[in-house]
């Protein structure tokens, strides 16, 4: 048995009874003098053994002044040389480096397969989806055109699928209408006519010089939102700030996406029942909503209502059986393109909109319009609205991209994601687009259906380019009800979160609790409040965790240098007169009086103890007793006290993070206190962060450096040695070499 193998053996506790030994250990000590600041060492079986007390000296820092950094760095930076620009270009645009390499005969025949599905699906949700962001059906095509064509370009994810999001329509669709409403807009009539110019109705609009009417200035709003938004995802990119999205949790966005559906599915049933309604804003909107559908229920279009429950009873059953049989499936079946046309030819040859006066989408121009500016005069007003809208996009492509590259074996650049994103956002705003992300229901699509590379968003956008050129104005007799059911049926997958809750509270009740609040926040405040309540609260909580952490008492596994709490585990060996202390969180201001109070509880209260100490002396001076000869008995007043059986009490470090100043100050405080009553205070296993806090807050001098121990293990040895060494006690803050 090897020397450290037999130091563990001694140091459990049966052995005080079976040893030989006259320590109650078995372990032969005998102090060796070196120097005032050296380690002590000890004798077990004529083999010594070091305390490794933490000596380590600091790397030599350079005197570098603030302004020497800058240039330095500036010069780093700005430097260009042919190498430096050709990586810039490579990195800013990834398809010249995976284009050169693309394997035709490997890769082709699941890009081309997963586009075509894609942009099949893509066509009626784009249409739908500009209903709900309140923008004509033909933006919504623009908008998915646009962003796969540059995400093909500068994107680093080989699957996922950028475009319309039902959330950031949702998000636009309340900006849009809250301009309509100050530009002086009929508020009767809150989201445009689907038509172009349909009512015929021409409004000066406020913030142009030029006749606008409602649709187009609804998508001046929006474009100018999709502008603002793309700017601060490029700035994020540019100032590698995307550590906005880490405070943006998944309990705490599965929790928005879920309640935004709620809201999603609200403005979308008056289509569904055909009726003619504003849209309500602000907080308490999807309350407001409800309120104004009951009481004009009676006004319901049966036509709409007819047609909605024919759609749902399809759509429904035929999207579960695409889910359930989607290994056996080649590709999932286009239900919805199936139903769009079949909903806009029973339309079109029923001539429902003439004989019942079911809402349609009305003409759709073909081709593209001129690109346009955005209006600067609105940007003052929706430059709040795109933060909330860029932090969410940018949230969740980075999230998707990352989830499916670590899926499939690849990386991707989170910062360069960013860029691209907000150019999926810049650069359409000047063609009449609206905000776009990646969506998760389309990525799934397009990875179940075989895509290998970022040239299936090609393949996509090829699909829409036909339609927006050829097949679009056959839509004209689509009835919104149509729209809004692909809309709701969409959102299954947000809804079905609920059968995760069970789950999600038996592995986190935190986290269960962070998605409640901010689920019922967005759904019944609003989305962005929704989002800032969520954030706040998911912060708070982390707070709350560091106020109140886990303490415990430690004990020894059998046969190893391995601690672990006595109230979790079974059979741990513990030591007579040491207490091993372990504090689960930071050590800072908010959560030092429960440190000490934890502490206190679980080991001695020497507040307590001086208090007793002071009031026993008292009483003994009371008491003081004289003897015949009318001496007085010195022994009596003396303040004698009962020794304790704790001598030494150590603080394992591992799980404290950092300290602040008021954590230093508690740890002083609390060794000042053990030291009044004779115990000291060792500190074991502290991270680098920790040790520099303590030597920046004076904790310990010099000499007193043998308070803190590479591990627990050699603190408890230590404790033993200084206890069990004949005839000599060492205080708290004592060397050794005093010996």
């Amino acid at each position: 048995m090897s020397s450290e193998s037999k130091e563990q053996h001694d140091l459990s506790p049966r052995d005080s009874t079976e040893g030989n030994d006259s320590s109650p250990s078995g372990i032969h000590l005998e102090l060796q003098r070196e120097s005032s600041t050296d380690f002590k060492q000890f004798e077990t079986n004529d083999q010594c053994r070091p305390y490794h007390r933490i000596l380590i000296e600091c790397q030599e820092k350079s005197d570098t002044n603030f302004k020497e950094f800058v240039i330095k760095k500036l010069q780093k930076n700005c430097q260009c040389s042919p190498a430096k620009a050709k990586n810039m270009i490579l990195g800013f645009l990834p398809i010249l480096q995976w284009l050169p390499k693309y394997d035709l005969k490997k890769n082709i025949l699941g890009d081309v397969m997963s586009g075509l599905i894609v942009g099949i699906l893509l066509v009626p949700q784009s249409i739908a989806y500009s209903l709900l962001a309140g923008q004509e059906p033909v933006y919504g095509l623009y908008t998915s055109f646009f962003a796969s064509i540059i995400y093909f370009l500068l994107g680093t994810s080989r699957h996922i699928s950028v475009g319309i999001f039902g959330v950031l329509c949702l998000m636009i669709g309340e900006t849009v209408d809250r301009e309509l409403q100050k530009a002086g807009y009929d508020n009767a009539h809150s989201a445009p006519s689907l038509g172009m110019v349909s009512n015929g109705s021409m409004l000066l609009n406020h913030t142009s010089e030029r006749i606008c009417d409602k649709s187009c200035y609804a998508i001046m709003v929006g474009s100018s939102v999709t502008f603002m938004a793309g700017v601060y995802q490029v700035a994020m990119g540019l100032f590698q700030v995307g550590f906005v999205s880490v405070y943006l949790s998944d309990a705490l966005l599965s929790g928005f996406v879920t309640g935004a559906s709620f809201t999603i599915l609200t403005s979308q049933a008056k289509y569904l029942l055909g009726l003619n309604l504003p849209r309500s804003n602000g907080v308490g909107s999807l309350i407001t909503t409800w309120i104004h559908v009951f009481r004009n229920i009676h006004k319901t279009n049966l036509c709409d209502l007819i047609t909605s429950l024919l759609c749902l009873l399809v759509l429904l059953p035929t999207k579960e059986l695409n889910e359930h049989f989607k290994s056996k499936l080649k590709a999932p079946i286009p239900i919805e393109l199936v139903v769009v046309v079949a909903a806009t030819l029973a339309s079109h040859f029923g001539k429902l909109h003439e004989n019942y006066n079911s809402s349609i989408a009305g003409h759709i121009p073909t081709g593209f319009m001129p690109p346009k500016v955005p209006e600067w005069n609105l940007i003052p007003s929706v430059a709040v609205d795109a933060i909330a809208i860029s932090i969410i996009g940018f949230a969740i492509t980075v999230s998707l991209s990352e989830m499916f590259a670590k899926k499939h074996g690849y990386t991707v650049r989170a910062n360069q994601e960013m860029y691209a994103i907000g150019f999926c956002n810049i650069i359409p705003s000047f063609f009449h687009c609206f905000t776009t992300s990646a969506a998760l229901a389309k990525t799934l699509v397009k990875e179940s259906t075989g895509c290998q590379t970022q040239l299936s968003g090609v393949v996509t956008a090829l699909v829409l380019l036909l339609v927006l050129l050829v097949i679009a104005p056959l839509f004209y007799s689509l009835q919104k009800s149509v729209l809004a059911v692909i809309t709701i049926v969409n959102l299954r997958g947000a809804l079905r979160k609920f059968r995760d809750l069970p789950k999600m509270w038996n592995i986190s009740r935190m986290d269960t609790v962070i998605w409640f609040v901010t689920m019922l926040s967005s759904a019944l405040l609003s989305t962005e409040i929704g989002l800032l309540v969520g954030v706040c609260f998911s912060m708070f909580c982390v707070i709350l965790r560091t106020q109140k952490p886990k303490s415990s008492l430690l004990g020894l596994v059998e046969e190893s240098e391995v601690f672990e709490s006595v109230s979790a585990y079974k059979n741990l060996q513990t030591k007579p007169g040491i207490k091993i202390f372990r504090f689960v969180a930071p050590l800072y201001y908010i959560n030092k009086e429960c440190f000490k109070s934890a502490l206190y509880k679980q080991t001695v209260n020497p507040i307590l103890i001086k208090v007793a100490w002071k009031k026993a002396a008292k009483r003994k001076i009371k008491e003081e007793v004289v003897t015949p000869g009318g001496i007085q008995d010195e022994m009596s007043v003396q303040l004698s006290h009962d020794p304790l059986e704790l001598h030494t009490i150590v603080i394992d470090c591992s799980a404290i993070q950092f300290l602040d100043t008021a954590g230093i100050h508690t740890l002083k405080e609390v060794r000042r206190d053990y030291e009044a009553i004779g115990i000291q205070v060792l500190l074991a296993q502290c991270n680098p962060s920790v040790r520099d806090s303590l030597t920046k807050g004076e904790y310990c001098k010099k000499e007193e450096e043998n308070l803190l121990f590479y591990s627990v293990y050699e603190a408890m040895a230590f404790a033993e040695v200084s206890k069990n060494q004949k005839g000599i006690y060492v205080p708290n803050g004592l060397n050794l070499s005093s010996v």
